[in-house]
């Protein structure tokens, strides 16, 4: 009972749990900082990172909470899969052109390319693996979210590759060839390991466990799947913000925070009205939304610390991205929020 109640206490209060993680990161980001660092693990002496364990606990959980006859029935019916699959594809297509006829406008030496940059980092991402906490918190479709993150995972070594080389053009001087080398590496091994595997393990814990031990295994991993998103929005909060404090550029950040802005608007409203389109009912709209709009601002940050190593500044876009789409996504799950079974009985 206990665990319950702690699972629904901080459901009902993560977006200001979200929030208190950036605010946190700003003002004490040292433990961040030391938990961004790959700490060895005796006697193997082997790297263990932080960021890829915390994203793997939260998708075990996500994958443990599907139930299986709900998965076999999203197989049979894919539709919003697929659709979900098109959209995240499509939608980096035409936000992110509009995007860039924007911050030509801007005063910035390289008429935006940097910004642009970043945010075609993020929108060329998976679906963030955190959607399936925000779905589980609204009472969305999880089998169709978990579908989603899979799906988009599974194919982003061909999907990634091929937005960036659509969108390079946009881009000038030496950031379009940081994003054809970025390209091909297409973060397999990463995902394979922080998203695949642990959302198929959970799926076959779902699938193997008799029911009685299956809801004990859920009571325990639930809550601490949701303390460790929150841990690891502050961790990532951290990176992003240390550079801001050293060299704050006002100008810089007012910038970054407006081309986040309008490419999260753009992304969740044509998401929106394509749910609309197709019909969706309230949960199943609520999971392609927000696959549509939340993408995996931690692989791009990570991608841009390793491609751009002296432009720290360029985290400042992801930063204000990543927790744009979480504020976003509270309101998506709170207005799409399926009616309780008996309401609709």
């Amino acid at each position: 009972m206990h665990t319950c109640t702690t699972t629904s206490w901080l459901r009902h209060r993560l977006g200001r749990a979200v929030v208190l993680s950036y605010a946190l990161a700003l003002l004490l980001p040292g433990p961040g900082l030391w938990m961004r660092r790959p700490r060895p693990l005796p006697p193997t002496h082997l790297a263990v990172h932080t960021a890829p364990l915390l994203l793997s606990l939260v998708l075990f959980s996500a994958g443990l909470q599907v139930p299986a006859r709900a998965l076999g029935a999203l197989l049979r019916h894919p539709k919003a899969l697929l659709a979900g699959l098109v959209l995240h594809l499509a939608i980096p297509l035409a936000v992110v052109p509009v995007v860039a006829l924007l911050l030509r406008c801007t005063p910035d030496a390289d008429g935006g390319s940097g910004l642009l940059t970043a945010m075609i980092l993020v929108v060329a991402m998976p679906v963030a693996a955190g959607a399936t906490v925000w779905t589980d918190k609204g009472g969305g479709d999880q089998p169709t979210m978990v579908g989603l993150v899979l799906a988009s995972t599974l194919l982003s070594p061909l999907t990634t590759p091929v937005l960036l080389a659509a969108l390079r053009p946009l881009v000038s001087g030496g950031y379009a060839a940081t994003l054809a080398a970025t390209g091909r590496p297409a973060q397999g091994g990463v995902a394979l390991t922080a998203v695949v595997l642990p959302c198929a393990a959970g799926l076959l814990g779902a699938l193997v466990l008799p029911a009685r031990w299956l809801g004990r295994v859920v009571a325990l991993v639930a809550p601490a799947a949701m303390a460790g998103s929150l841990v690891l929005t502050y961790v990532n909060a951290c990176g992003a913000l240390s550079s801001l404090l050293i060299r704050p550029r006002l100008l810089l950040f007012a910038a970054a925070l407006a081309a986040a802005v309008l490419v999260c608007l753009l992304s969740f409203v044509l998401g929106l009205a394509a749910a609309h389109l197709l019909r969706l009912e309230a949960g199943t709209a609520s999971s392609l939304t927000l696959a549509c709009g939340m993408n995996n601002s931690s692989a791009s940050a990570v991608l841009i610390t390793a491609s751009l190593p002296d432009k720290p500044h360029l985290l400042l876009p992801v930063l204000a991205y990543g927790l744009l789409q979480k504020t976003a996504a509270n309101r998506i799950v709170t207005r799409l929020r399926p009616a309780p079974i008996a309401a609709r009985a």
